[in-house]
């Protein structure tokens, strides 16, 4: 028997104990899943835009970004469902050219008697968050209760907007330039008169929801390229503007991107999108991409740039910890549920599953809870149906199957010497074949069977698995590797076939 040596040298005459340390058969790490927070910063924020930076918590977000934010609002959303993940911030100044959204609150008239207002701004920052209580009395005129209102809403810290009053009528404008100020949420009373919440008796007021804001960041292209090769597999977009996406499409691309064979890093996009169900199917059937999710929604007081970090974080904490579970009825920690009234009937959700949408549920307690997670991918090259990348669970398990193998092979097969099958050579020596190779890939197939159930059916892998030394290079093996991965329970139909 040969023992493969690597560094004690065969002509060693010195006596007496000399021990080297080989690590390919202990390798069993796996990837620390980063997830990167895309979000714009203010003049106040102290973080280099365009430059990627380690989040140190909400605290420092709301330094490196700015208070009120979109950087600090969404690693808030973000940190609220996933509180042990490393993540990263990619902060964006506003586009030199960009405009600000902005929206008005008019006091037509005022109350009979006195009472309060609950008013609700981007939701107040998410699930079960407090609304703006403003008291109001039968003494004050509709300019008196702007006045107030304006200062209440400008003492509240972290809002993304800021207000000014003049006569009857306060001007909110967003702090981050941009399209993504459109999607600042201004309601009173959310929570209705179940919830103790009504507008005193005799005032009136009209909103003009927030609009106007325009141009996100033209450096995103600049900004994902500073990532290198640093992986990131949970990507927070809080754009769906078409260059915005496809700027990420470009990043994570099959053949020149993330995911193809000579970078290895992967990565998803997760973002939401809000529209009627028109406008969610227009949007949905726009979008082709295994690599970005979008999550539908219509209504919600929160921003669907929030959306998209509770949706990525609570994503992540499920996908870590098993890559192939399901994520329906997990729980979003930040999203407030739209009135039932603009919720998607379960047809509505089949239909926007079909056009790469995501959907939700809402329980009784008015949680919001995943329905089912998809991919926007719909169609081949072709233009034909295909859904063989429709689960978000199945891009992630091929990232986990792949890097597995990658750990595998790299430990074990580092410096090896490749003889034919059928070589005579002494056990234990620095020589593979392929037959050696393809034993390994079947090992490692069954742990990733009975161990972590990723796959499924090793007897047919290891029938159908080809491994054999390249025809044109005799120091390559080719691999074709017929894994099934694992499926996830959807759906339990039953017929009730009774009998009397």
């Amino acid at each position: 028997m040969s023992i493969p040596f690597k560094n004690i040298p065969s002509a060693l005459r010195v006596p007496l104990f000399f021990a080297e340390f080989d690590n390919s058969m202990a390798n069993s790490a796996q990837a620390n899943q980063r997830a990167l927070i895309i979000g714009q910063i203010t003049a106040a924020g102290t973080a280099v835009p365009n430059v990627p930076i380690i989040s140190q918590g909400v605290g420092d977000a709301i330094t490196q970004g700015g208070p009120g934010s979109m950087l600090a609002l969404m690693t808030a959303a973000y940190r609220a469902a996933d509180n042990f993940g490393e993540v990263w911030y990619l902060p964006l100044a506003d586009d030199p050219t960009a405009t600000a959204a902005s929206g008005t609150i008019t006091i037509s008239t005022a109350p009979t008697s006195n009472g309060t207002l609950y008013l609700y701004i981007a939701g107040n920052t998410g699930h079960g968050g407090f609304p703006i209580t403003l008291p109001v009395t039968s003494t004050q005129t509709p300019a008196q209760i702007a006045t107030a209102m304006a200062a209440a809403i400008n003492a509240t810290p972290n809002l993304p907007v800021t207000a000014a009053a003049a006569l009857a009528v306060v001007t909110l404008t967003a702090l981050n330039k941009g399209a993504a100020g459109n999607d600042i949420d201004i309601r009173f009373n959310y929570l209705g008169a179940r919830g103790g919440q009504q507008t005193p008796v005799g005032l009136t007021f009209t909103i003009v929801p927030m609009s106007g804001g325009a141009v996100n960041p033209t450096a995103l292209p600049t900004a994902l390229a500073n990532l290198a090769s640093q992986p990131f597999d949970f990507i927070v977009c809080p754009y769906t503007d078409t260059t915005s996406l496809a700027a990420l499409a470009t990043l994570l691309n099959d053949q020149t991107g993330r995911w193809s064979w000579d970078q290895q890093i992967y990565g998803h996009v997760f973002a939401a999108y809000r529209g009627t169900l028109g406008n969610q199917t227009t949007f949905g059937a726009a979008l082709n991409n295994q690599h970005t999710t979008v999550l539908g929604f219509n209504d919600s007081p929160t921003p669907n740039w929030l959306i998209a970090a509770d949706l990525a974080a609570t994503a992540a904490v499920s996908l870590r910890a098993d890559p192939a579970t399901p994520l329906q009825t997990l729980a979003l920690s930040t999203m407030q549920p739209p009135p039932l009234q603009s919720r998607f009937a379960l047809s509505d959700q089949n239909t926007l599953l079909y056009t790469g949408i995501s959907t939700f549920t809402v329980d009784d307690a008015g949680t919001v809870r995943l329905q089912n997670v998809i991919t926007t991918y719909q169609k081949n090259a072709f233009g034909q149906p295909d859904n063989s990348y429709l689960e978000v669970e199945t891009m992630f398990t091929l990232m986990a199957v792949v890097r597995d193998m990658a750990v595998m092979v790299t430990s074990k097969f580092a410096r090896m010497k490749l003889a034919a099958n059928g070589t005579r050579f002494a056990a234990g020596s620095n020589i593979v074949t392929p037959n050696i190779v393809r034993a390994a890939f079947i090992a490692e197939y069954q742990h990733l069977e009975f161990d972590l159930g990723w796959v499924q059916d090793s007897t047919a892998f290891a029938q159908n698995l080809i491994v054999q030394q390249s025809t044109t290079n005799p120091n390559r093996v080719d691999v074709l590797w017929p894994g099934t991965l694992i499926n996830q329970l959807r759906i339990l139909a039953l017929l009730a076939q009774f009998r009397l």
